[in-house]
């Protein structure tokens, strides 16, 4: 389990003075990968409003939690290295009593109890921390403390540019515990070549994925900039056997 050096650049994405640093040089908002209105029929799915208990690691300046308020969410927890990150979304979001924001190492969550929440959403954190010195003991200290801070059938969901032989190394742990579905969606604008065939019905549907864990031989990446869902649900015992979801338009 080695650090991402093929995409990475030399920054320290693990830093908190780098993000100081960027944010107060680029203030606005930026999402990460992918907006909420891609991800919301697996967020929804597999983190139902309005009960759901969220923790959004890496928020940045990202307005997805605000989105997902909108859409009817009602506790959303985010937390951020950042300081500056912070304090310029509790300015923003002072009004919104269902946004929380927290300056936090997402290595070290010691401040929320076990079990605290029914979803963890990470959107290029784990990726982040993979770019960063000491990748391989960075990213188990942090999924360690995602696996602890979320409930027994809870959902930790990664949207990462990671493939499962970069990403399972690290995930797919049996100290976790965790039943693992994993879905690839197209980047924000990406327009699939007429040319190009594929078995895939839907990027709804979930991939089946071989017995260690890869993509399948035939598997077509239509998208080679695509960024893969990984949805990890956290066992418990009557949940052991149930296979993934199957998400469906209604949701949409």
């Amino acid at each position: 389990m080695f650090r991402d050096v093929s995409s990475c650049n030399t920054y320290n994405y693990g830093d908190a003075l780098y993000w100081d640093a960027r944010y107060v040089q680029e203030g606005g908002s930026f999402d990460w990968y992918q907006r909420y209105s891609a991800l919301r029929p697996f967020v929804r799915t597999y983190i139902p409003p309005p009960n759901s208990t969220v923790l959004m690691v890496g928020c940045g300046n990202a307005v997805m939690s605000e989105d997902m308020v909108k859409d009817g969410y009602e506790s959303i927890t985010n937390i951020d290295i950042s300081s500056v990150a912070i304090h310029m979304m509790r300015t923003k979001y002072d009004h919104i009593p269902q946004l929380k924001y927290m300056q936090m190492d997402v290595r070290d969550m010691s401040f929320f109890l076990d079990e605290s929440f029914d979803g963890v959403i990470d959107k290029g954190t784990l990726d982040s921390l993979m770019c960063g010195t000491d990748a391989p003991i960075s990213a188990a200290q942090m999924l360690a403390e995602v696996c602890r801070v979320l409930k027994p059938g809870g959902t930790y969901m990664l949207i990462t540019y990671g493939d499962p032989t970069v990403r399972m190394p690290h995930i797919n742990r049996p100290v976790y515990n965790w039943k693992i579905s994993l879905y690839n969606i197209p980047r924000p604008g990406f327009q699939k070549p007429e040319s190009t065939s594929s078995s895939r019905k839907s990027y709804l549907d979930p991939i089946p994925l071989t017995e260690k864990g890869l993509l399948p031989p035939d598997f077509i990446l239509e998208d080679p900039d695509s960024h893969y869902i990984y949805v990890c649900r956290k066992n418990k015992t009557e949940m052991d056997n149930i296979p993934p979801y199957r998400l469906t338009a209604d949701i949409l």
